[in-house]
């Protein structure tokens, strides 16, 4: 059969004899995964093994037996294929399919590709951080030092036009073949009470009575997979074969799935896997259900994380294409037409969103900036230094952020860098800790201990009889099978699990608060809670390798305890004495600790009892902006005697109390010596500080200008009021006897409050000698019956002044 992509392999051909590089596009069912590597060797574009990448192991596999099929071969001789763990090649071999990261290895190790003479990206619209990496530097080895090296990016939806910029390579087009499909939504949305898994069910026995030919179910996991093929258990005719098909399946299931049903017809529960790359024969119906998992960046677990999302339109589309591969189909949407509209067009590249962690270490170990690279999407600044952050803290990295020699051993293992750290030091035992880690967690319903987990994987009999909790069986399957894996890697070193799971996360070791509630702090400076009835609640340290991700105070949803001694002998060297002295807003005083600290965790906590006073005086400096200024009155008095005479044009210090508050280090600072508390600074006067703000020039021009007191005609010195609108001053009408001028300070008059003998005001005057001559008559004439023992002279101008009552006659 004439597979649709041959009519575009001509302009492919020439474009990559020509420029050497070339962005084919071609929609799922083109053909082009087994035919283009075919027809490269067969044009001899190369000498050198053509090197394939595939999004995952099955793809890799199965494009991988197609082409030896075509040939006539078994895997392993002209086309063979390499995965984790897995490989089929031998000497013979010309084409070699692979998955992504093998060729991220095969570059560190050998920069320039010996003996490989072509790179296909193929399925390039995924846009996986591993095909984004792998492109960049094969773009950088190609330019540095292979010209010779031919690459290929093959896309089946993917907008190719800034990727063949990218490139600086020309597209070539494939129209591809299909069938129509008509697409049928639901009338109505699914209620909000019933289950995902019951819902396709039931769209599965529908389409399976409406419909004739090989149904394919797209399902989210491996989990939604087994539960929909339990609820359709005796309810589809007999003849129907149920085949499941994820990646980490046995890959003779998933051949099963694969290949054409002889008996009966076939109904394949798929995860993604299916959208691209495989061609499962005999398939004319698809059943959507609206999921996928994707890897994101998790904050929980410091790591990426597979999470299920909602399909965007794209990805409906491809998946609905399916159906017409090999005759008129019909697609299955488990949502209505009106819900398409707030889907996504395109899900983002795993470059925005994942973990990139393990980017930073590959591009450490390449020895380049992410920006000297050519990626198609450059990853962010930000996310891209907590990356660098991190593997500083593990040791990856050095002070000049190069990797080092413990960064290199980190890299070489198929590890996320906090997992790999931890194998890397702990050896064999880290094996079950690490594969519990990178997987999800197989207990339902269980507290949070990982001992727990770790038990359930040594024997799971003996853990079932003693405890209630649900086992995710599969799950903890695929979990012994990575153990086994991993455990050939490294030798034993004898650690416990919470040891080694503080060498993956040293930023998640928790001290317990005070209090009765079960709140830590951790090391790396975040909060964190437990379930109120979780037993490690209780324990003073513990391990937080799983958190539910809110930024002010994260639910513990997986730890281990730690003791003190197990924290002090792994990072001895990180754990340090600290001095602390610092302003505490909660007890309104200067604390002065002296802790032992690891990160922002403090193991022991011990009072500075002889803190140094300029410490103190610099927290207590702090406490100042939540105490607020308390100036006393003369402070005060002193504080308007300066604005005033400021206001004027004189050349004293801004007191306003944003500009005291704006320097106090300059002008409080040194005042602060014995000021502990904030029953302290309500006693403490903040006149002296003030004055001391104006050298000696500057206080004899304020008192000139602005004198502190009035001298009565007694002699006695009356405060004068500066923070009136106009100055002021009080004191008793006898004692002004004798004024014949208004008293002027800083060239306006005084506001002068006169008093009874009871010390009542009498009169307001800023004229003095017109009061004399005007109100005083009517003042004397009332007060001379309240007072008759204080004299009230007919001419005050010319009484003498006095505070004393007449004499007695």
């Amino acid at each position: 059969m004439r597979l649709p992509i041959e009519d575009a392999l001509p302009d492919l051909l020439t474009a990559l004899q020509s420029r050497g590089r070339a962005v084919l596009e071609a929609p799922p069912g083109a053909g082009k995964t087994t035919r283009v590597p075919l027809a490269m060797l067969e044009a001899g574009l190369t000498d050198g093994t053509i090197l394939m990448l595939e999004p995952r192991r099955l793809a890799a596999r199965a494009s991988a037996e197609r082409m030896a099929d075509v040939l006539g071969e078994k895997v392993g001789q002209t086309v063979g294929y390499r995965v984790r763990g897995e490989a089929k090649v031998s000497a013979n071999t010309r084409i070699e399919v692979v998955t992504e990261g093998i060729l991220t290895r095969r570059l560190q190790s050998d920069p320039g590709l010996e003996g490989v003479g072509a790179v296909i990206f193929d399925e390039f619209h995924e846009r996986s951080l591993n095909a984004d990496l792998g492109l960049a530097l094969c773009l950088e080895v190609a330019g540095a030092l292979r010209d010779d090296l031919i690459l290929l990016a093959m896309s089946a939806t993917l907008d190719a036009g800034p990727l063949a910029v990218l490139m600086d390579a020309p597209r070539v087009t494939s129209e591809g073949r299909s069938f129509p499909v008509e697409t049928r939504w639901l009338d109505r949305p699914v209620p909000k009470g019933k289950w995902f898994e019951d819902a396709v069910a039931d769209l599965v026995v529908s389409a399976a009575a409406e419909t004739e030919g090989g149904i394919l179910v797209f399902l989210p996991g491996e989990g939604e997979i087994r539960r929909v093929e339990s609820k359709l258990t005796g309810r589809l005719p007999p003849d129907h074969n149920i085949r499941p098909l994820y990646g980490a399946m046995d890959f003779a299931a998933q051949r099963a799935a694969i290949r054409p049903e002889t008996k009966g017809r076939k109904v394949v529960l798929a995860t993604s896997i299916a959208e691209t790359s495989l061609t499962i024969e005999d398939i004319c119906v698809v059943i959507d259900g609206g999921r996928a998992r994707r890897a994101r960046f998790d904050p929980s677990s410091g790591m990426s994380r597979l999470v299920t999302e909602r399909v965007t339109r794209a990805e409906a589309t491809q998946r609905a294409g399916r159906a017409g591969r090999v005759a008129e189909g019909t697609c299955y949407r488990l949502w209505t037409k009106g819900e398409e509209g707030g889907m996504q067009p395109f899900s983002p590249a795993e470059i925005e969103a994942a973990d990139l962690t393990g980017l930073a270490l590959e591009l450490a170990l390449w020895g380049a900036e992410a920006g000297d690279l050519l990626f198609l999407t450059q990853p962010n600044a930000g996310v891209l230094g907590e990356a660098k952050t991190l593997l500083h803290m593990l040791g990856a990295l050095d002070g000049q952020g190069r990797i080092t020699d413990h960064g290199r051993q980190i890299a070489a293992l198929p590890l996320h860098p906090r997992l790999a750290h931890m194998m890397v030091l702990g050896g064999a035992d880290a094996a079950p800790l690490a594969a519990l880690l990178a997987d999800r967690d197989p207990l339902r319903g269980a507290p949070s201990d990982l001992t727990l987990r770790l038990k359930a994987l040594d024997d799971l009999r003996a853990f079932r009889d003693r405890h209630p909790y649900d086992v995710n069986r599969p799950a903890l399957d695929r979990i012994r099978t990575e153990v086994k894996r991993l455990r050939g890697k490294t030798p034993s070193k004898g650690m416990s699990a919470a040891e080694l799971a503080a060498l993956a996360y040293p930023d998640r070791i928790g001290l317990r608060r005070k209090g009765d509630a079960p709140r830590f702090q951790l090391s790396g400076g975040k909060g964190a809670i437990f379930a109120p009835d979780d037993p490690l609640g209780a324990s003073r340290l513990i391990v937080a390798t799983d958190l539910d991700g809110d930024p002010r105070e994260a639910k513990i949803r997986q730890a281990i305890a730690i003791s003190d001694s197990e924290v002090r002998g792994l990072f001895a060297e990180q754990i340090v004495w600290e001095d602390s002295c610092a302003w505490s807003k909660r007890d309104r005083r200067v604390v002065a600790r002296q802790q032992e600290r690891l990160g922002a965790i403090a193991l022991d906590d011990r009072i500075w009892k002889d803190a140094p006073s300029d410490a103190v005086a610099n927290a207590m400096l702090d406490g100042v902006p939540d105490l607020g200024l308390s100036l006393s009155d003369a402070a005060k008095r002193f504080r308007a005697r300066v604005m005033l005479v400021r206001d004027a044009g004189g050349d004293l210090p801004d007191m306003s109390d944003v500009a005291l508050m704006d320097s106090l280090d300059y002008w409080l600072l040194p005042h602060l010596t014995g000021v502990k508390t904030a029953d302290d600074w309500k006693k403490f006067d903040l006149l002296p500080a003030l004055r001391a703000m104006l050298d000696w020039n500057q206080m004899q021009a304020l008192d000139a200008a602005a004198p502190a007191a009035f001298k009565t005609p007694l002699g006695r010195d009356i405060p004068i009021d500066y923070s009136g609108d106009d100055p002021e001053i009080s004191l008793r009408l006898q004692e002004m006897f004798g004024q014949t001028v208004h008293p002027v300070v800083a060239k306006r008059p005084l506001r002068v409050t006169l008093l009874s003998p009871a010390g009542r005001p009498v009169q307001t005057t800023m004229d003095i000698p017109n009061f004399w001559d005007t109100s005083y008559a009517d003042v004397r004439k009332d007060m001379r019956g309240r007072y008759p023992k204080h004299p009230w002279p007919e001419n005050p101008r010319e009484a003498d002044p006095t505070l004393r009552a007449k004499r007695r006659t």
